[in-house]
């Protein structure tokens, strides 16, 4: 199922009239586009089971209902459309989310936003113990091409525990490992989005089996899964 055009003028409507009563006149509307994103998601699903092991059970279209509690911005709904999905088994590490909105403003992501304290320091120890499998990763023609560069927060320094000096010290400094990819209205438009959703998630490969490996093997190459 395709993104419509009228999914991203109810999205481009609704960041304009950002409000309960607005929004609860065209409920019915805006259930009839969520079905189509989730029917979307399905698709992407599947052709991504082409060459990946998705977790059936932990993908899912996100609700439009901000959480203000915490926020300054009170309005009450997102203004895009988005959902994840998971890898299978403790085995494949690393996730999805695509992100549609109006205004060229789409993208795709993929990688590790919230790494538990434990995750990072055995991150860090692998790359800072042999940091050229990543940057060859990072490196090359094809990962610049559709990615550029990893994003995500980054410490200003050192982080605890390791040399300042450590040639490796501008890897190490991220607390988040992510890959992004930005799409044009036109290209979330045409028939085949899905298809090139999924060769977008294929195309993070080489950096999800290098973190793969390193988070699923101790400082020795040893196995750390249960078999």
């Amino acid at each position: 199922m395709p993104i419509s055009k009228a999914s991203f003028q109810f999205l481009s409507a609704l960041r304009d009239n950002n409000n309960r009563e607005w929004f609860n006149e065209r409920k019915s509307e805006f259930q009839k586009h969520y079905e189509e994103v989730k029917d979307f998601l399905e698709e992407v699903k599947g052709h991504m089971q082409e060459h990946d092991h998705i977790d059936d059970h932990k993908c899912r279209v996100y609700r439009i209902y901000r959480d203000v509690r915490f926020s300054k911005d009170k309005t009450p709904y997102k203004s895009n459309w988005s959902g994840s999905l998971s890898r299978a088994t403790k085995a494949l590490r690393g996730g999805y989310f695509f992100s549609l909105s109006p205004g060229d403003r789409s993208f795709i992501a993929g990688g590790f936003w919230g790494p538990n304290k434990e995750d990072i320091l055995h991150i860090r120890k692998q790359i800072s113990q042999d940091p050229e499998p990543l940057r060859e990763v990072i490196g090359s023609g094809e990962f610049k091409g559709n990615f550029g560069q990893i994003v995500g927060e980054q410490l200003k320094t050192a982080p605890k525990g390791f040399d300042k000096e450590d040639p490796a010290i501008d890897l190490l400094r991220y607390k988040q490992f992510i890959l992004q990819r930005n799409f044009t209205d036109s290209e979330v438009l045409k028939p085949d989005f899905a298809r090139t959703v999924s060769k977008g998630f294929k195309d993070m490969r080489p950096f999800f089996d290098y973190m793969t490996d390193i988070l699923t093997t101790d400082l020795n190459g040893m196995s750390l899964v249960d078999q």
